[in-house]
């Protein structure tokens, strides 16, 4: 049983810097079993850990998503490419497509993936990630969904019976670019992996690599969905085009996102 007051966790992440103390402290005490977990987790806090690993979970599109230390906390924002997804899986379900296969490509902790499953019935979900962390995380999320995750560099990781049959590719990549990492909050740079933020260059490095390997896995018709930043939707554009996608740009003002979708068109 807790017993710590409120007060006093509000006044050690307030003075550590948080600026929603009050939200922070009263999900910590929701989710701590005892005193001694509460000491831990305000201690963590305060000492700059993303709130979502020191709870251990995190609420994503309606799902609280288990979240390990050291592992990709899934934003907010990226529920927009979620409903994105969403709205193309019913789409192709209403023309008749029997089946829909699912990938969630650098899934970090499944979030993506779990969401959508979630939503639709009869989804065979796959997701992938390069670190092993994070396919352990993924697991716990998926498993009891009837998904599988695999360890590997993107679709090396991917059983070879899925090759032309996916149609559905959430393709979360890292999209920040090198030289602009130290402008992330020191809660990304020093707790989650360096492998899931850095794009590269000008931060499209990896989805360089996805775009035409991709090809050979998707269906006719297929969705690939990929977010990137507003200034980076045009290169995004011009990368799935040049390979022969159809392409369609998303964006979302309340929540600051951006998502960019090629189709197959054989």
């Amino acid at each position: 049983m807790v017993t710590v007051p409120p007060v006093e966790i509000v006044n050690a992440l307030r003075s550590a810097g948080c600026v929603f103390a009050e939200e922070e402290a009263e999900l910590i005490l929701q989710t701590a079993p005892d005193d001694a977990t509460v000491a831990v987790m305000v201690e963590q806090r305060a000492a700059g850990h993303p709130l979502e690993q020191v709870l251990g979970w995190a609420s994503f599109h309606g799902l609280r998503i288990a979240v390990d230390p050291g592992v990709f906390v899934p934003r907010r924002r990226t529920e927009y490419l979620v409903d994105e997804a969403i709205a193309l899986a019913r789409r192709r379900l209403a023309v008749g497509t029997p089946a829909l296969r699912v990938v969630d490509l650098c899934c970090g902790t499944g979030a993506l993936g779990a969401a959508v499953a979630s939503a639709i019935d009869g989804v065979e979900l796959y997701a992938a990630d390069i670190e092993p962390a994070a396919v352990r995380n993924a697991r716990r999320n998926l498993e009891p969904l009837g998904a599988q995750a695999f360890e590997g560099d993107l679709f090396d990781a991917l059983p070879i019976d899925l090759r032309g049959r996916i149609d559905l590719l959430l393709c979360n990549v890292p999209y920040v670019p090198t030289s602009e990492l130290h402008l992330l909050p020191a809660e990304a740079r020093e707790y989650e992996p360096k492998v899931t933020l850095d794009g590269g260059s000008d931060g499209l490095d990896v989805f360089r690599r996805v775009v035409p390997v991709a090809l050979d896995w998707l269906t006719a018709g297929a969705h690939l969905l990929v977010e990137t930043s507003d200034r980076q939707a045009a290169i995004a554009v011009s990368i799935l085009e040049s390979h022969g996608y159809w392409t369609t740009v998303a964006t979302s003002e309340d929540l600051g996102a951006t998502v960019v979708i090629g189709t197959t068109t054989n």
